[in-house]
């Protein structure tokens, strides 16, 4: 039985920084969550949700609320979960309740990044939630092994128009081949919405276009 809910408390705030150090294997004191960032958050239209199995915290994410050009939306800055419970839908669970928290600051999407060579998380990303990818980062965190792709997930989905689409096919091991075929794909309003290992050595990136 998993319960999913704000945290409080310095006790549970310590709790979310081991575990989140502990599921990326962070060992670097400058990659930890700070308790008292948590604090700060949550008194500050941010989120800092925990999922409890039996009172024993097994997942965790946090946020906070962004502007671009005008758009207010909430930036989910990261989700984990223990390795015992991943891919029982605690994860899920734990984004389910991030964006009820962010469609009451009044966001309409939650955007976060991820690696685009993670199929595993890219599923989750669009077959699960139906979120898509609008922009591709290369070595977004400036430490030459950060690519990332820019996730916004509609809060307040509607039935869809027309779209185009076209498929990128990339080889999984050729990381330098796939940025630059990534960083060609994005623009003219396109948007990435699955990712299909192909077989062993291939996989295809589908991309939409909304047309009139």
């Amino acid at each position: 039985m998993i319960v999913v809910r704000d945290l409080a408390g310095l006790g549970e705030w310590t709790a979310a920084s081991a575990l989140y150090r502990s599921v990326f294997g962070y060992e670097q004191p400058e990659f930890g969550v700070s308790p008292r960032l948590l604090a700060a958050l949550r008194e500050n239209a941010g989120t800092v949700i925990g999922a409890f199995r039996d009172a024993e915290l097994v997942g965790f994410c946090y946020g906070f609320s962004a502007v671009e050009e005008g758009e207010l939306y909430h930036y989910s800055q990261a989700a984990a979960v223990a390795p015992g419970l991943q891919g029982t839908g605690v994860g899920r669970k734990l984004k389910q309740a991030q964006a009820e928290a962010a469609r009451a600051t009044g966001a309409r999407t939650m955007r976060w990044t991820f690696d685009p060579y993670a199929l595993r998380n890219a599923h989750f990303n669009f077959a699960v939630l139906g979120a898509t990818a609008i922009r591709f980062l290369p070595d977004y965190y400036d430490d030459g092994d950060s690519d990332r792709l820019l996730v916004s997930w509609d809060l307040y989905p509607a039935s869809g128009g027309k779209t185009e689409s076209s498929v990128v096919v990339a080889p999984v091991a050729d990381r330098p081949a796939l940025r630059e075929r990534l960083r060609a794909a994005f623009g003219g309003g396109r948007r990435l919405v699955a990712v299909e290992r192909q077989d062993d050595d291939q996989v295809a990136y589908t991309f939409v276009r909304d047309v009139p």
